[in-house]
């Protein structure tokens, strides 16, 4: 029998490590959302690449649907490149790195951190750079990732910065659905998505969401591209149609992720009407009338349902890459690091 990959191995370490995020993190987070709760924030801001930016883009729907304040993604560029400085006195950053060690994430951090806002690292490194760049670091307390693909350090980044904005929130329900969460990721863990495998002679697909659900759309289609070297383009729901659909050919192939939230049945419903189209469309909820249900694990909350998906989906892609004969722990042309300036 092959040996397991390190993906698939940190896989299925991942509801270990959200458990260990909240019995380490605990800490950290309720005196970081104390200490916050105390400023008058009027907008958020994120600086984050690749999947640091796909969580960033969750925990912005997250921070709008919760908090009722904007949030916004900054171009780490703007200060490692084009030496430009924010006025962001009293705004909340956070800034994403598994790492902690991007040079343009660090700077355009510190620079944010010089302005006065409070800048929050989210991090699996709290003795990098970039934490010592911002106001306070937020651990995730993944463990090793040898994988270059993020998977363990996704989710808990996920979870952090969701757990933060419950927290501000005094959000109770949803507070004990983030407590509930390794239960509910062992379960997802063990869902079966292989029949939503696209064939071998796939030569691109689509990813689709909506809300909180279209970041993790965003991050399946990145680790196709990632780790199974298939193009995928990941789109809102409400977008596809207005000029990607012009793609759609018999056996297209498309995953819908959609939670259980205001956005479910307008996600279905396009699920529905590729599936009518002649694409072999797959999606994440039982509403669907012609699209192809995958198995999915309902959480306590909706705004954690998208969680549990992208667990799940990571189990597809791993075995995806198995199926086009590559080793996902090794795509070409990519490091675990990578320090962008």
């Amino acid at each position: 029998m092959a040996q397991a990959t390190k993906m698939k191995q940190e896989i299925a370490e991942i509801p270990v490590a959200v458990e260990r995020l909240l019995s380490a993190g605990e800490a950290d987070i309720k005196a970081i959302s104390s200490e916050v709760r105390g400023r008058d924030i009027r907008c958020l801001l994120s600086v984050a690449r690749g999947s640091s930016d796909h969580a960033c883009t969750y925990l912005k729907y997250a921070a709008e649907l919760l908090l009722g304040l904007p949030m916004a993604s900054v171009g780490p560029s703007l200060a490692s490149v084009y030496g430009a400085n924010l006025r962001a006195k009293g705004m909340l950053c956070f800034s994403v790195s598994q790492s902690g060690k991007s040079p343009d994430i660090t700077r355009m951090t510190q620079s944010l951190t010089d302005s006065g806002a409070t800048t929050l690292a989210i991090t699996n490194n709290p003795g990098s750079p970039l934490a010592n760049a911002s106001t306070a670091t937020v651990p995730i307390h993944a463990g090793p990732e040898l994988s270059v693909a993020a998977t363990k350090t996704f989710v808990t980044s996920l979870v952090a910065g969701l757990w933060l904005l419950a927290e501000l929130k005094s959000d109770a329900a949803l507070i004990s659905a983030i407590r509930n969460l390794p239960r509910d990721l062992e379960k997802a863990v063990t869902c079966d998505w292989s029949k939503a495998a696209p064939s071998k002679d796939v030569g691109s697909l689509f990813t689709l969401g909506r809300g909180p659900s279209w970041a993790v759309s965003n991050e399946a289609a990145l680790k196709f591209k990632e780790t199974c070297q298939l193009h995928a383009e990941s789109y809102s729901s409400a977008e596809v149609l207005h000029g990607p659909v012009s793609i759609i050919s018999k056996d297209f192939p498309v995953i819908a992720f959609a939670a259980a939230d205001a956005a479910e049945q307008a996600v279905v419903d396009v699920a529905d009407k590729l599936s009518q189209m002649g694409a072999r469309v797959f999606v994440t909820s039982s509403k669907a009338q012609k699209a192809d249900v995958l198995p999915v694990i309902r959480t306590e909350h909706w705004l954690t349902d998208p969680i549990a998906s992208i667990v799940s989906f990571y189990g597809l892609v791993e075995h995806v890459a198995g199926l086009q004969g590559i080793n996902p722990d090794a795509p070409r042309h990519l490091n675990k690091v990578t320090e962008t300036v």
